[in-house]
């Protein structure tokens, strides 16, 4: 669901997932795109420093828990593009409509076939969270469709920005085919200049209209939709600290070190919870002990960020 986020350490993967990358001279700061810009300043903010969020960007991301995003996506798009489609001529949202351009629910069929099989559908289901999302998207279609704009705006321009940087994060921590299986939701093969569609769509908002009140209006509903996000990220937070570690290329299943040790993941399914001295974990974290091999890891671990800052950039 990642839009739009900032690292937690001096924020600057951050600042390529911005919405607006460059400034526009011929806006207004009364321009439906400013007061966008401005009033979900604080809402990004939150939203970057979520924890999925910040796992995500540094490519902490199980595989298990990257599936059930893009099943969240799933309704949340599906739902939102019924309403889009619904109201495709109503002038207070037409405009915006872009379904050749813009729509990911296809996009996203692709993924969850690569993920669950062509018998998905009997496999996902609507998390609770995103259900609450769903509904808002259904209510405004239905009964306040110039409120539309604000969902479309929030995830959108959020998947023209961030979400270019989260597809090489996930390709790249998943191991996913460099063919783009599984990231389908990503790709926008009918938008060939991402940085000048935004500045088509937002010279679209801003010539919507809309009086200062329905303005007003929209940017809280913006605010909302980013409130709707953070809980969908909240609740894939807490079903990833659930989930058991996962081996990488049959490798060894990652250990952090904390909360009881006689789980040690490598051995916790064959010793029924009786970590005893032999678990790889243990034997680690008492060679890590060594001053030398403290020294050498410190090394390598700040080889490694300078690396990722690298990329990252």
């Amino acid at each position: 669901m990642p839009s739009a986020m900032e690292g937690s350490e001096g924020g600057e993967e951050g600042e390529i997932l911005r919405y607006e990358e460059t400034e526009d001279n011929n806006v207004s700061p009364t321009d439906l795109s400013e007061l966008l810009k401005e009033g979900t300043k604080e809402s990004h903010d939150r939203a970057e420093n979520t924890q999925f969020v910040k796992d995500f960007l540094k490519g902490r991301i199980k595989k298990e828990l990257f599936k059930l995003a893009t099943v969240a996506l799933y309704f949340t798009y599906s739902a939102l593009e019924e309403e889009m489609d619904r109201n495709k001529d109503n002038p207070v949202f037409a405009p915006l409509y872009f379904p050749l351009e813009l729509h990911r629910r296809e996009a996203l069929v692709k993924d969850l076939k690569y993920f669950y099989g062509e018998d998905w559908k009997e496999k996902v289901q609507c998390s609770e969270a995103t259900q609450q999302y769903v509904d808002r998207i259904h209510h405004v279609g239905q009964h306040e469709p110039e409120l539309l704009v604000a969902h479309a705006y929030t995830r959108y321009m959020g998947d023209l920005s961030g979400g270019q940087v989260l597809k090489k994060v996930a390709q790249r921590a998943l191991k996913l085919p460099s063919t783009e299986e599984g990231i389908q939701f990503y790709m926008f093969d009918n938008i060939s200049n991402a940085q000048q569609f935004k500045q088509l769509y937002r010279a679209r908002m801003n010539a919507l209209d809309l009086d200062k009140n329905t303005k007003e209006r929209i940017v809280e509903e913006a605010n909302r939709a980013f409130r709707f996000n953070m809980q969908v990220f909240d609740e894939l937070d807490k079903i990833g600290r659930s989930l058991t570690e996962e081996a990488q290329d049959g490798g060894f299943p990652v250990h952090d070190g904390k909360g009881d040790i006689r789980k040690c993941p490598y051995y916790a399914d064959k010793l029924a919870g009786k970590a005893g001295p032999s678990c790889p974990y243990h034997a680690a974290v008492a060679l890590a002990k060594q001053p030398l091999v403290q020294l050498v890891l410190a090394a390598c671990v700040a080889v490694a960020a300078g690396a990722v800052a690298w990329y990252i950039l």
